[in-house]
């Protein structure tokens, strides 16, 4: 047990050394930035600790145990201990290598545009990659490309190639005679700007001063990874594509794509997504970001220097908080149950119950294969979707406005420019007076579609569409694919297909479009043929 106590130990160092505060190293950030905030030039210690800090050292150096006489012993805890034994080895290896892991599945190709990218929100990207695998052979006249949209997490790497054999996230839905047929279609799948598998995000360098991005990288939108990844189409020399495919995150894109560029697509699908993000899942994203924000060692974002510590506990949590939206209660009812991990020992407050054990392996796993800032960018942008004609001529007007921001050579004109900075309201939220009493009845809208969002898919009408969805799915309801069909079809489009698979066809919630070759890919094949 020396082990365990030895990693008790640093954890509890490791805790003491919050307690002394030490300022982020300036070289995270550039010389406007830290004159901006008022950050010293050097790092700054303070070499007394508090009088906190002296009893939490004492404690530590005693190693002080419960009283031998207390009335039960005290509880162990197994989950703390590990989390503890982590950060002390991540600790032990940043000395020396920096504590980024690797954010690729292997080999792809890499887009580079040296031309700037304007983002929605007036954030500016100089120059970006976009990481991006193709399956199948573009045909003579360019006509049978498939764009494939990921979800939030994923990476390029949607089926195996020669040059990475590894099985991708949709591995059974690509190939011959396969839903996305590469007999037939030339089947592109790109890591989206903000992420972390190879194309342009906050890990990545930018190119002004050679540093990390971080948390000064800008605010995206749907339609700014869409915008990217059409500079990646028309590098590849396609004019149209056949269709716009994607899934969760992925819908979102496919459809955002089709209202960006309506001559350019052909087909569309979207499966288990929206057209405007709705309060829950909003709400589920946000206390992601939280707890993540909230780990220690997230640093306002600052964490890739030699000698930081990623938040992996952070995103830890994150994780297992998003695997609750990703899979079903009915699933876990038939899979998990009631059953403990080990019924013969005692109640933990660690994970016990084998619902509990499945939810620490996932948040586990991802805490250091994604990294941290992406997660909250890439969350943000889904957050703020809506397709909705007002939201389209808002960012219209600011794009006008921030246009001025490019010079003729492509330059930034000011890098001060703090305007995408999240910032707090200045009044505390007060429930509306029209808002009704939290014990009356909200009466659903019946009337259909909002006439804001028929509007704004407008530009829809003659797009041939699959919409998708689950009725287990608690993330994106099926509620809201229906939603994109009925506005669909009010704004004119009689070539809209809708298909809702019942609970008694899938019981994995918001992951069937990951597992379910049948009803999901042979719907997907049979309308793109």
């Amino acid at each position: 047990m020396a082990s365990l106590r030895e990693a008790r130990l640093v954890g509890r160092l490791l805790k003491l050394s919050f307690m002394i505060p030490i300022r982020p190293s300036p070289p995270q950030r550039p010389q406007w930035v830290r004159n901006s905030i008022n950050l010293p030039s050097k790092r700054s210690i303070r070499t007394q600790p508090t009088l906190k800090a002296q009893e939490a050292l004492a404690e530590v150096e005693e190693e002080i145990l419960p009283p031998s006489d207390s009335s039960n012993p005290a509880l162990s805890f197994p989950c703390l201990d590990a989390q503890e034994a982590k950060t002390a080895k991540l600790s032990n290896r940043s000395l020396d290598s920096g504590p980024e892991p690797s954010y690729t599945t292997g080999k792809h190709f890499r887009y580079h545009s040296q031309e700037p990218l304007l983002l929605d929100w007036g954030g500016v990207l100089p120059e970006f990659d976009i990481a991006y695998e193709t399956w199948g052979v573009l045909n003579t006249d360019r006509s049978n490309a498939i764009l494939l949209h990921t979800g939030l997490s994923a990476s390029s790497h949607a089926h195996s190639t020669d040059l990475n054999p590894k099985p991708g996230w949709w591995e059974k839905f690509i190939g011959p005679g396969r839903p996305l047929d590469t007999n037939k279609y030339h089947v592109i799948c790109t890591n989206v700007i903000g992420g972390c598998y190879g194309s342009t995000g906050p890990s990545s360098i930018d190119p002004s001063d050679g540093q990390r991005y971080a948390t000064r990288f800008p605010i995206l939108t749907m339609q700014d990874m869409v915008r990217a990844q059409f500079r990646l189409v028309d590098g590849l020399g396609i004019q149209k594509l056949y269709a716009s495919v994607g899934a969760s995150m992925g819908g979102m894109q496919s459809l955002a794509a089709g209202t960006l560029f309506p001559d350019r697509v052909g087909k569309i699908v979207s499966i288990s997504g929206c057209a405007r993000s709705h309060p829950y899942s909003i709400a589920m994203r946000h206390t992601q970001r939280q707890v993540l924000m909230m780990d220690p060692n997230w640093n306002r974002g600052f964490y890739y220097d030699p000698g930081r510590i990623p938040p992996h506990s952070g995103m830890k949590l994150a994780r297992e908080i998003a695997t609750v939206t990703y899979r079903s209660g009915p699933e876990w009812e038939n899979r998990f149950g009631r059953q403990r991990a080990d019924p013969s020992k005692q109640p933990a407050l660690c994970p016990d119950f084998l619902i509990e054990t499945y939810l620490d392996h996932a948040g586990e796993k991802f805490s250091l294969e994604y990294d941290p800032n992406s997660l909250l960018y890439v969350s943000k942008a889904m957050d703020l979707f809506d397709l909705g004609s007002k939201n389209a001529v808002s960012t219209m007007q600011r794009r006008k406005e921030n246009a001025a921001k490019l010079s003729g050579s492509g330059a930034v004109k000011d890098q001060r420019d703090l305007s995408c900075s999240l910032t707090l309201p200045d009044e505390k939220y007060e429930e509306q007076v029209q808002s009704p009493p939290l014990d009356q009845k909200v009466e659903n809208n019946t009337l259909g579609p909002p006439q804001d969002l028929v509007d704004g898919l407008a530009g829809l009408k003659n797009h041939s569409t699959l919409v998708m969805g689950v009725a287990s799915d608690i993330l994106f309801p099926a509620w809201q694919q229906k939603e994109i069909a009925e506005t669909l079809r009010s704004a004119g489009n009689q070539q809209v297909k809708h298909v809702e698979l019942g609970e008694d066809i899938s019981l994995f919630g918001h992951d069937t479009f990951l597992l379910d070759l049948e009803h999901i890919g042979g719907n997907l094949g049979r309308f793109l043929d």
